[in-house]
C-alpha cells in the first residue's frame, strides 16, 4: 500500500465512509488523505484531577472509572449519563445524540480518557459529548499531546466521522505508508533552508509530539506549498518569453505625439509618466507585454492605457478595450470620444446593444483596418469580430471576466498581442505575487493634482435623522448624492425591500429633490434610463445597490452613504467611496452601521475613516479576511490551492519560496537537470488538471 492507494482501501473505512471523504472534502487517495492538514491543535498533553475542574477552562481531560451508565426519557428527550471517578471526585458525563452508538461501546469499571468542555449544573461538573477512549497505550499514543482538529461537515458528523475519527483513520493511515511516503523536494533545498524531511512533517502536523516540531513541519510544509506556486508561475513566465516574441513598437509618432502635445487634458502625474515609460520599454523590447496596472478609482489609469493604445496606432497596429458591463464600456468610448475628437482616429463601441447594421459596419471597418480602437464588452470575444492586426489589449476591472473569455481575445492575432490588464481593486503584493506573478506590475499611487482627499465618517442608524440635514445642504449647494444599499444574493428579496423603503424614506424626508433607483433586477434599458437622469444631474439623489460600483462617472456627485456598511468588505467599501471624489469640491463618504456591530467590523470601519491609500485598505483587508474572500481573488485563481499557507501570515515564505524558484530556474529553465527530476515531477503532477493560461492570461 502507498500514497496513491484509494483511501476505501485504509483498514475500517468501508465504501460509504470513503465516498464521504471523496464527496465532502475530495479526498480520494492516502495522499489526498495526508494532506488534510489540520485547523487548530489542543494541548491534551496533561491529565486532570476531577477536583481540579473549573468551569473557566474551555477544555478538560480527566481519566478514571465509568459507573451507573444509564439512559433516561424517551424519544427527542432521551439523554445518556455516566459517572466518571477518578481519586479526588467525580463528573458527570452526558449525550444526548448518538446514543445507541455511544452505549454500546462504554463499561462499568474500566479505565477511559476523558476530554470536552466542563459546565456546572446544580453544583454538579458535567462534560456534555465528550470524547472518550479506552485508557490503554495505544489509544493513549494516538489521542494524547498537541491533538489535532479537523474541519468536518455536518452530514460527517451524522455519520460519525468527526474530527477524532478523521484522526483515528490518519493514524491508520501513517502507520501502513509512512516508509512509503516519497519525498517532494530535492535533497539540496532541504539542507539549505534546514527542512524537516517530508515523512517527519507529516507525522507531526497531524501528531506533533511537541510545539517545536510542530512548529518545524508547519513551516516545512508551507514553503514547500508557497515555493511550487511560485515555480509554476515564473517557470510559465519563462515558457511565454520564450515562445511569443511579442510585437515590437519601434517608434512614438504623430498619434501619440499629437495627442500628448496639444489634447492632454492635464498634466501628467509621476506615477502616469513612470509606468508609461516601463510600458513603452516594454512594447519595444520584442518581448509579449503582459502588465498588471494597478491604481486607485481617479489615478489616471483609463489616460494611461489611451496613451499606450496610440503607442500601437503609430506602429500601425489596432487595439481595442474589454470592460465588464455596457455603462463601463459605454463609459469609456465617450470619453475616448472626448478625448480624440480633434484628431484623425477611428473609434467605436460595440456591445450587446448594438444594433445588427451598425455591428456589421463595425465587423468590415475592423476587417479592413480602418477601424483603430474598438471598444466594448463581451461583445468583443465573438467569433464574427476580426482584427486586421490587433497589437494591443487592455482590460477593465478585468477580474470580472474569466480566463477562458479574456484568452479569447489574445486569439484574435496570430501572434498575442501586448496585454494590459487594469484594476482599481489595488491588491496587496503577496496576492500580486501568487495570483499575477507572472505579470510585471505597474502602480500609479499618485492622485492627479487638485483632486481632495475624501472625507469619511462612520455612524450608527440612530444618527439618520441627523444626517438629512447635511444631505440637504449638500444637494442645496449644487451636489448630488449616492445612497448605495447592499445586494447579497443569499438574502436578495430582503435586499431589495430594504432599497424599496429607503427610496419611500429619502422621498418622504427629501420631498423637494428628485431620486433615481437603481439595482441589477431592472431592465437595462430602466437602468440606463435613471443612471442617465443622475448623471444629467435631472435627479439629485440616486438610491441602488451595488451596481454603481463600476461605470458611473458623475463629477458632480460629492456624496457617498453606504447603508449597512458592516455587511460589505473593505476593499469593496473603498471602491464605492472612489464614485465620489471626481470633481473640484470636497467630497464624503457616510458609513451607516447598527450600534451593536462586532471588534471586527468596527476596525473596518475606523481604517476607512483614517484612510485613503486604497493599498493600504488592501493589506489590511487581507490580514482580517484572508485571499479567498478578496474580491476577484477566487476566479484569478492560483495554480493550485493553499492547503496549509496563508498570505497573510507566511509573506516570508512566500518571499524566500520566489527567490528560490527565480534562482532554480535562472539556471534550469526547463527544470531538466538530474537534481531538479524531483521538482518537474511534482509540478506536472500538481497542474495536471489545471489549464496553462500563462500564455494569456
Amino acid at each position: 500500500m502507498d500514497v496513491t492507494t484509494d483511501i476505501q482501501f485504509l483498514p475500517g473505512m468501508g465504501p460509504k465512509r470513503a465516498d464521504l471523504l471523496k464527496t465532502e472534502l475530495a479526498i480520494h487517495t492516502i495522499e489526498d488523505l495526508l494532506a488534510y492538514y489540520p485547523y487548530k491543535y489542543i494541548d491534551r498533553s496533561r491529565f486532570y484531577f476531577v477536583q481540579e475542574i473549573n468551569p473557566d477552562l474551555a477544555h478538560i481531560q480527566v481519566k478514571g472509572k465509568l459507573r451507573n451508565i444509564k439512559k433516561t426519557g424517551q424519544g427527542r428527550n432521551q439523554r445518556l449519563s455516566a459517572m466518571l471517578y477518578d481519586s479526588t471526585g467525580q463528573v458527570e458525563l452526558i449525550w444526548f445524540q448518538g446514543i445507541r452508538f455511544v452505549k454500546d461501546k462504554l463499561k462499568v469499571n474500566v479505565d477511559y480518557v476523558v476530554f470536552g468542555r466542563p459546565s456546572v449544573y446544580k453544583n454538579f461538573y458535567t462534560i456534555a459529548h465528550p470524547e472518550i477512549i479506552p485508557a490503554n497505550p495505544q489509544n493513549e499514543q494516538k489521542q494524547l499531546g498537541w491533538q489535532a482538529h479537523y474541519n468536518t461537515s455536518e452530514k460527517m458528523k451524522k455519520h460519525f466521522l468527526n474530527a477524532a475519527a478523521i484522526r483515528t483513520i490518519i493514524y491508520e493511515a501513517l502507520k501502513l505508508v509512512q516508509q512509503n511516503i516519497p519525498e517532494t523536494l530535492p535533497d539540496y533545498l532541504l539542507q539549505q533552508y534546514h527542512l524537516m524531511p517530508l515523512r517527519e512533517a507529516l507525522v507531526q502536523i497531524h501528531f506533533p509530539k511537541n510545539a517545536d516540531l510542530l512548529k518545524r513541519a508547519q513551516h516545512r510544509l508551507k514553503f514547500e506549498e508557497l515555493f511550487y506556486i511560485q515555480l509554476s508561475i515564473l517557470r510559465q513566465s519563462k515558457y511565454r518569453e520564450l515562445k511569443f516574441k511579442g510585437f515590437v513598437f519601434p517608434k512614438i509618432g504623430n498619434f501619440f505625439n499629437t495627442f500628448f502635445k496639444e489634447h492632454l487634458p492635464f498634466s501628467l502625474t509621476g506615477a502616469q509618466k513612470r509606468v508609461l515609460k516601463e510600458i513603452r520599454q516594454h512594447v519595444g523590447s520584442g518581448k509579449q507585454m503582459n502588465r498588471l496596472l494597478q491604481g486607485d478609482v481617479g489615478s489616471g489609469k483609463t489616460l494611461v492605457a489611451l496613451l499606450s493604445m496610440l503607442m500601437a496606432l503609430d506602429n500601425g497596429y489596432q487595439a481595442c478595450l474589454m470592460a465588464p458591463t455596457e455603462i463601463l464600456a459605454t463609459q469609456h468610448f465617450e470619453t475616448f470620444r472626448e478625448l480624440l475628437q480633434k484628431m484623425d482616429v477611428q473609434i467605436a463601441l460595440l456591445t450587446g446593444s448594438t444594433k445588427k447594421a451598425e455591428r456589421e459596419i463595425i465587423h468590415e471597418a475592423l476587417r479592413s483596418g480602418n477601424l483603430q480602437i474598438l471598444i466594448g464588452t463581451h461583445a468583443l470575444i465573438e467569433d464574427v469580430v476580426v482584427f486586421k492586426n490587433l497589437g494591443f489589449v487592455v482590460i477593465d476591472e478585468q477580474h470580472r471576466f474569466g480566463v477562458a473569455q479574456r484568452a479569447k481575445l489574445w486569439g484574435k492575432n496570430t501572434q498575442p498581442p501586448h496585454v494590459l490588464v487594469m484594476t482599481a481593486t489595488p491588491i496587496p503584493r503577496t496576492l500580486a505575487m501568487t495570483v499575477y506573478g507572472d505579470l510585471e506590475v505597474s502602480v500609479i499611487d499618485e492622485m492627479p493634482p487638485g483632486r481632495k482627499a475624501i472625507q469619511t465618517y462612520h455612524y450608527f442608524d440612530s444618527k439618520r435623522i441627523a444626517m438629512l440635514s447635511f444631505l440637504k445642504k449638500q444637494v442645496e449647494a449644487g451636489r448630488q448624492i449616492y445612497i448605495v444599499y447592499p445586494l447579497i444574493q443569499e438574502s436578495e428579496k430582503i435586499d431589495l425591500r430594504n432599497l424599496e423603503e429607503g427610496y419611500v424614506f429619502f422621498k418622504e424626508h427629501l420631498p423637494n429633490y428628485k431620486i433615481s433607483m437603481v439595482h441589477g433586477k431592472m431592465k437595462p434599458k430602466e437602468k440606463d434610463d435613471e443612471m442617465k437622469r443622475f448623471s444629467s444631474g435631472e435627479t439629485q439623489l440616486m438610491v441602488a445597490t451595488t451596481v454603481i460600483e463600476v461605470g458611473v462617472n458623475v463629477p458632480n456627485a460629492s456624496v457617498m452613504v453606504i447603508e449597512s456598511a458592516e455587511r460589505f468588505g473593505l476593499s469593496q467599501l473603498h471602491q464605492l467611496r472612489g464614485r465620489v471624489g471626481r470633481g473640484a469640491a470636497q467630497s464624503y463618504c457616510i458609513l451607516l452601521t447598527p450600534v451593536k456591530i462586532t471588534t471586527e467590523t468596527r476596525k473596518r470601519m475606523d481604517i476607512l475613516v483614517k484612510s485613503n491609500d486604497g493599498f493600504e485598505i488592501s493589506e489590511v483587508d487581507l490580514q482580517m479576511r484572508g485571499p479567498g474572500d478578496m474580491d476577484g481573488t477566487s476566479q484569478s485563481g492560483m495554480p493550485f490551492e493553499l492547503k496549509i499557507a496563508n498570505l497573510a501570515q507566511d509573506q516570508h515564505l512566500l518571499t524566500l519560496g520566489r527567490k528560490t524558484a527565480m534562482e532554480i530556474l535562472e539556471t534550469d529553465p526547463s527544470l531538466e537537470a538530474q537534481i531538479n527530476s524531483i521538482l518537474l515531477f511534482q509540478l506536472k503532477k500538481k497542474t495536471k488538471n489545471s489549464i496553462n493560461w500563462s500564455v494569456i492570461s
